[in-house]
């Protein structure tokens, strides 16, 4: 197995800033990622007027609505939303600790991809800590079904994605995306892959308040005659799973800590890939936490898990 599941924790160099728009808002938002000490973990602050309104560590006891994208805290007046690109590309690099302050309801879209985000890492760097990670190990098969689609955990020796989609239109279809993942897979081959929509989607959405902030700059978006109607058209073969993959490796961080194991999924999303993490988690001999003092069998520890919620 990989010498990284084993090897210290790590934060990020220096501070990283951006700033852009949410895609379901359409609001003005910036974000900072600033580094932290070791078993601090992932936490984001939402920030109001610059007051602190919330705080989430980035785990799975505390994901919230999953219908569009993944969502911390279930009070849309302090939750932080969208998370799922800037979280796909630290987990991918390895970046174990860290604090994400927001001041706006979501992560900004960007291009509606991680690409951003990795580049702002890897040009502050990535330094190690003196303390050992743990990490989750997959010990027996775990499946969660919703209609057509699942998804699955299997034991692996290394952190393997194997995910299927099967669309109604041609210019999707049925795609797959299978490989073992690290930084250098990730950058190369789903770091850059969008978000995409249909055309017939947005007027619904709109009305319900969703995709205010999507474009043609951060959304691949398909015609009602099946085209891709983005100028530049795609930027890889098969673009729409790596997306989904893309999606699927933040969905998973939420775990808490990296995972040895195969994640398998077929007409899948955020929801479904919650759904598997807390069926993991909550079937018992399915995963354990191997620390520096040994293997441990999985529990909930909300005392760990959750730092305190919505802050008043």
């Amino acid at each position: 197995m990989s010498a990284g599941y084993f090897g210290l924790q790590t934060t990020i160099a220096g501070t990283v800033r951006t700033a852009g728009i949410g895609v379901h808002s359409g609001k003005p938002v910036s974000m900072e990622l600033q580094p932290a000490a070791a078993d601090h973990g992932i936490v984001f602050e939402r920030y109001e007027n610059g007051r602190l309104i919330a705080s989430y560590k980035a785990v799975s006891d505390n994901v919230g609505p999953t219908a569009l994208c993944t969502v911390l805290g279930d009070n849309p007046a302090r939750w932080v939303a969208t998370i799922e690109h800037v979280m796909a590309a630290l987990y991918a690099l390895g970046v174990d600790n860290l604090t994400v302050t927001i001041d706006g309801p979501e992560v900004p879209i960007m291009d509606g991809s991680s690409r951003v985000f990795v580049e702002a890492i890897d040009e502050v760097g990535i330094v190690t800590l003196s303390e050992k990670r743990s990490f989750i190990r997959v010990t027996k098969p775990v499946r969660v079904e919703n209609g057509s689609g699942w998804a699955e955990f299997s034991p692996y020796e290394g952190t393997l994605f194997d995910v299927e989609i099967d669309f109604d239109t041609p210019v999707i279809g049925r795609q797959k995306w299978r490989g073992d993942m690290t930084a250098e897979t990730f950058r190369r081959e789903l770091s850059g892959a969008r978000t995409f929509g249909f055309m017939r989607d947005v007027e619904p959405m709109w009305a319900r308040g969703f995709a205010l902030g999507s474009s043609l700059e951060n959304s691949v978006v398909i015609s009602d005659d099946n085209r891709v109607i983005n100028p530049e058209g795609l930027r890889y073969e098969k673009e729409f799973v790596r997306h989904k993959t893309l999606d699927a490796v933040g969905d998973l961080a939420m775990m808490g800590m990296r995972f040895a194991g195969a994640f398998r999924s077929y007409r899948g999303g955020h929801a479904l890939n919650a759904a598997a993490v807390r069926a993991l988690f909550e079937t018992a001999g399915a995963c354990v936490v191997v620390s520096p003092r040994g293997a441990l069998p999985f529990r909930l520890r909300q005392e760990e898990a959750i730092l305190a919620g919505p802050v008043s």
